[in-house]
């Protein structure tokens, strides 16, 4: 017999992505749509997840049942989600996860939960290398790598030549658009 409130929490990682499918998913298990906390936000960083905050810090109450799609929704490092289960254990509430067997009300529950959070972080992990080990190896391929920076925007020559015209470094930013300190940057010490 569940005593508080079903409170769902539904995350996506960019502005581009939907959330439809969770927020789909937590109203079928229940969640009146009142108490859906969504965001678009990252979840690689807990900073920034107003709605993850908001949820935990007013958003809950003893007895209730945090429902989520899957762990990842919640973090992708096994700290941070221990941390949040914590958090979750000593208000009273409960936490369920509907596409893994996760509810932290038994012990079969909480061993897998930490079992599940463990993967999930070796996982990002093993992504954040491989996506690393790609960026390096565009960028020692040399000027075909999408990695080398922008273009430059600044001809070294224009500024040289106004200056050498009697432009003082200000004006020659102001005529070109651009910093002051892009221009001193371009001079250098002995041409100021």
């Amino acid at each position: 017999m569940q005593l508080g409130e079903l409170i769902g929490y539904g995350r996506v990682s960019s502005r581009s992505q939907s959330l439809d499918i969770q927020i789909d998913a937590l109203t079928t298990a229940g969640v009146a749509s009142e108490h859906l906390y969504l965001e678009k936000a990252s979840g690689r960083k807990r900073e920034g997840r107003t709605a993850l905050e908001d949820l935990m810090g007013r958003g809950v109450r003893k007895g209730d049942t945090v429902v989520c799609t899957r762990l990842d929704r919640l973090a992708r490092s096994t700290r941070d989600l221990l941390q949040i289960a914590e958090t979750l254990e000593a208000k009273g509430v409960n936490l369920k996860v509907l596409e893994q067997p996760i509810d932290t009300t038994t012990s079969a529950g909480r061993l897998f939960f930490t079992i599940l959070a463990s993967f999930g972080e070796f996982e990002a992990s093993i992504r954040a290398e491989r996506q690393r080990e790609g960026i390096n190896a565009a960028k020692a391929k040399g000027s075909d790598s999408p990695f080398k920076g922008r273009p430059a925007t600044i001809d070294p020559a224009i500024i040289h030549s106004m200056r050498n015209d009697g432009l003082t470094p200000t004006a020659i930013a102001k005529e070109l658009g651009i910093a002051r300190s892009s221009v001193y940057r371009y001079l250098g010490a002995n041409d100021v």
